[in-house]
C-alpha cells in the first residue's frame, strides 16, 4: 500500500515539477535573451548560432531554477492534496504527515546530489564554451562588435562610428567616422566617408575597410612648436575611394590566448578551486603585508630609521606647544596637518589598489561555496513549500505562485545582499555563501513544525478572533437603540 502511495505522491509532485521548470527556465533565458540579443541579431549570426549562445550561457541559470522550481511544486502538490481532501484521508488511514512527505524529501535529496554534480561538472564545461564561441564570433567577425550610432574604441589606436550597419554578416556601412587617437604633439588624423565595406584580407591580423566618397582631416603637430601649431592651417583631402587597414592582432591574440588559458574561476570545480583560492590568498597575503609596510614606513619615520640602522635613536626632549611662539605653533600644526592629510590619502590609495583582489577573492569563494549551497537550499525550500503547502490547502497557480514568489525573492535580496557586502571586503565570502540557507533552514523547520502539528497558520477565522477586541473598539453597534 505504502508503495502504490509514493508512486502516486511522486507523480503527483513531478507533474507540476517538470511544467514549471520549463516555464521558469525559458523565463531565465529571456532575460539573458534581453542582455546579450541586441549584440547579435541583424550582424550575420544565424539563428541556430544565436540560439545555440544563449542556450550555452543559460545553462548556468539551472542553479537558481531548480530551488525556485521545487519550492513551488511543493506548495502546488501537497496543497492539491490537501485541497482535494487526500491529507485528510491519509491520516484517518494512520498515515502521517512525515510519512506522506518522506518520498518526495528523497527525491529532493536526489535532485540536490544531482545539482551538485551538475554544477561542478556540467556548468563550468557550458561556460567555457559559451565564452570561447564568444571570442571565435570576435576573431572571425570583427563587425560583430560594433553598434550603430555609438563611438567605439575595440579597434587598437582608433575611435569609430558607424551610423548604419547593413547588409550580410554587417559589412556595408554608412556614415562613417574614424579617429586615430594621439596625444597632443602628434599627428592627428580623422576620417568621414559617406559609405564603406569590411573587407576579409588575406592576413587574419588585420581588418580592411573600403571607404568611399570622403574626407581625410590631417594636422602634422608632431615635433613642432606651439606657434607653429597654432598658426599651420588643416589640411584636408578628398577621396573617391580608400582603403584602410587597422591592425586587430591584439585582439585577435587575445581571444586565443583566452580560449587556450581556462584558468577563470568559472571553468572550474570545487577542488580545482581550492588551489585558485589558496593562491588568490597567498597573493593577496603578500600584497598586504608590503601596503602595511610602506604605511609604516610613513606614519613612523623613527621606526624606519631604527629598522635600517639596528640602533635606538636618541629621543628628543618633551615640550609643550603652549610654550611656543604663535608662529611656530601655526607651523608646527600645519605640518601635522599636511602630515595626517598625507597618511590619510595614501591609505585610500592603498585601498583602491586591495579592493579588486578583495573582490576577486569573495567571488571566487562565494562561486565555490555556491556549487554545494544550492543543493542544501533544494532542501530547505522542500520544508518550507511542502509545510506551507499542507497548511494553505491551496492548489493551482494562484495563492502557492505568490507564496513561492515571494519566499524566493526573501531569498535572492539576502543572497544578492551578503554577496555585495561581502565584495566589498566587509564579510566573510563563506558567511556570505551560506548565511541565506543558514537564516531560512530555521524558518523551514518551524514551517515543519507547523504542519505536523496541523497548525492553522493561515485561518483567516483566527486572525479575526484574535484581533477582535480591538476592531469591535472602532465599530458602531448594528443593534437598534429601542432595543437597547
Amino acid at each position: 500500500m505504502f508503495k502504490i502511495l509514493d508512486r502516486y505522491i511522486i507523480k503527483t509532485f513531478f507533474g507540476p515539477f517538470l511544467f514549471i521548470f520549463s516555464v521558469l527556465f525559458f523565463i531565465f533565458i529571456v532575460n539573458i535573451i534581453w542582455i546579450q540579443l541586441g549584440q547579435f541579431m541583424g550582424k550575420g549570426l544565424s539563428y541556430v548560432q544565436i540560439m545555440k549562445l544563449l542556450f550555452y550561457l543559460g545553462v548556468s541559470v539551472v542553479s537558481m531554477v531548480l530551488p525556485l522550481t521545487i519550492l513551488l511544486a511543493s506548495i502546488m502538490s501537497f496543497g492539491e492534496f490537501g485541497e482535494r481532501y487526500e491529507l485528510a484521508a491519509m491520516k484517518a488511514a494512520g498515515i502521517s504527515l512525515t510519512r506522506v512527505m518522506m518520498p518526495l524529501l528523497g527525491v529532493t535529496t536526489v535532485l540536490a546530489i544531482l545539482l551538485y554534480f551538475f554544477s561542478n561538472n556540467i556548468i563550468p564545461d557550458f561556460q567555457k564554451k559559451a565564452k570561447n564561441m564568444l571570442f571565435n564570433i570576435a576573431q572571425t567577425k570583427p563587425a560583430l562588435n560594433f553598434t550603430p550610432g555609438q563611438f567605439i574604441d575595440q579597434i587598437p589606436g582608433y575611435m569609430v562610428k558607424f551610423d548604419k550597419i547593413e547588409g550580410e554578416e554587417g559589412r556595408n556601412l554608412e556614415g562613417i567616422f574614424i579617429h586615430k587617437k594621439a596625444s597632443t604633439f602628434e599627428n592627428q588624423q580623422s576620417i568621414v566617408a559617406q559609405k564603406g565595406k569590411f573587407v576579409t584580407p588575406a592576413n587574419k591580423n588585420y581588418l580592411q575597410l573600403v571607404l568611399y566618397n570622403g574626407y581625410v582631416f590631417e594636422d602634422s603637430y608632431a615635433g613642432k612648436s606651439d606657434n607653429v601649431r597654432t598658426k599651420q592651417p588643416d589640411q584636408a583631402i578628398k577621396f573617391d575611394t580608400l582603403i584602410s587597414h587597422f591592425d586587430i592582432s591584439e585582439i585577435i591574440n587575445k581571444a586565443i590566448e583566452q580560449e587556450r588559458i581556462t584558468d577563470d574561476y568559472r571553468f572550474q570545480t570545487f577542488t580545482e578551486l581550492n588551489a585558485t583560492i589558496n593562491k588568490t590568498k597567498k597573493e593577496n597575503n603578500k600584497m598586504f603585508a608590503n601596503i602595511t609596510n610602506d604605511v609604516i614606513s610613513q606614519t613612523s619615520s623613527v621606526i624606519s630609521y631604527m629598522d635600517k640602522n639596528k640602533i635606538k635613536a636618541p629621543v628628543k626632549s618633551q615640550f609643550k606647544i603652549d610654550t611656543l611662539k604663535s608662529n611656530k605653533r601655526l607651523e608646527m600644526i600645519y605640518n601635522a596637518y599636511n602630515r595626517l592629510e598625507n597618511i590619510k590619502t595614501s591609505l585610500e590609495t592603498k585601498k583602491t589598489e586591495l579592493d579588486p583582489n578583495v573582490k576577486y577573492f569573495s567571488k571566487v569563494v562565494i562561486y565555490q561555496q555556491r556549487i554545494v549551497s544550492y543543493s542544501f537550499t533544494c532542501i530547505i525550500f522542500f520544508m518550507i513549500g511542502a509545510s506551507l503547502g499542507s497548511i494553505i490547502r491551496k492548489g493551482g497557480m494562484g495563492v502557492p505562485v505568490i507564496i513561492a514568489i515571494v519566499i524566493f525573492i526573501i531569498f535572492y535580496v539576502i543572497n544578492v545582499g551578503f554577496e555585495n557586502v561581502a565584495w566589498s571586503g566587509k564579510m566573510n565570502p563563506y558567511l556570505a555563501a551560506w548565511l541565506p540557507n543558514i537564516i531560512l533552514f530555521p524558518f523551514g523547520v518551524l514551517m515543519t513544525y507547523k504542519a505536523l502539528t496541523d497548525s492553522q497558520l493561515f485561518d483567516s477565522e483566527k486572525y479575526k478572533a484574535f484581533l477582535k477586541p480591538i476592531t469591535q473598539r472602532f465599530t458602531k453597534s448594528k443593534e437598534h437603540q429601542r432595543y437597547q
